[in-house]
């Protein structure tokens, strides 16, 4: 069965297009199969997206996970001087992501695979919906790797489904040092924040 946490996803290609609407910004967006949520902007991203603070002016933050590019666009239009790192390990979606931008005219987003970023790049904010069905040892590992990244004073929101073990993720997250509470609960989906250890 082909994932949209593949390098290259098998799927056939059958592009589409999405709309995401928030209260500050109206943006159409390129979709493919093979990348999460091709049909419509999930509802976790939403909550997320209508959910979250502001992001730091400037800086430079990540979109963990970036698909093709909600987050991450909603990053640069709310955070205009600020740098977005749009990560992904499937380069379809780092592709869309890329057109996305450009369609919106958003030249601040970097999107990029997982390991092309700079190793001496911290972040003064990170926004996910994180891959959750990759199974929990890789998604530990995942969240490891990029929330010690964090800049100091900064902070990472994470959408996750309550059923698919928000709890227990921000009772790992406390274990692993890295200070985690519930911002938000809405629609099935919990926001947890994770500050900068």
């Amino acid at each position: 069965m082909a994932h949209y946490f593949e390098d290259s996803p098998q799927a056939a290609s059958r592009p589409g297009v999405v709309a995401l609407v928030l209260p500050d910004l109206h943006l159409r967006l390129e979709t493919d199969r093979g990348v999460f949520s091709p049909d419509h902007v999930d509802a976790g991203t939403r909550v997320l997206l209508e959910t979250v603070p502001a992001p730091p002016a400037e800086g430079d933050l990540l979109d963990l996970g970036c698909g093709y590019g909600p987050i991450a666009l909603t990053m640069a239009t709310r955070a205009p001087r600020a740098t977005v790192w749009a990560v992904d390990v499937n380069r379809r979606s780092i592709e869309l992501c890329e057109r996305n931008a450009k369609s919106a005219g958003l030249d601040k987003v970097r999107p990029v695979h997982v390991d092309d970023v700079p190793g001496d790049v911290r972040f003064s904010a990170i926004w996910s919906n994180p891959a959750i069905r990759i199974g929990k040892t890789a998604l530990h590992e995942m969240l490891s790797r990029w929330l010690t990244r964090l800049a100091p004073g900064g902070s990472a929101y994470l959408v996750v489904q309550k059923h698919l073990g928000s709890d227990s993720l921000q009772r790992w997250l406390n274990d692993q040092g890295l200070p985690a509470t519930r911002l938000a609960s809405r629609a099935a989906y919990r926001i947890l924040k994770v500050d900068a250890r």
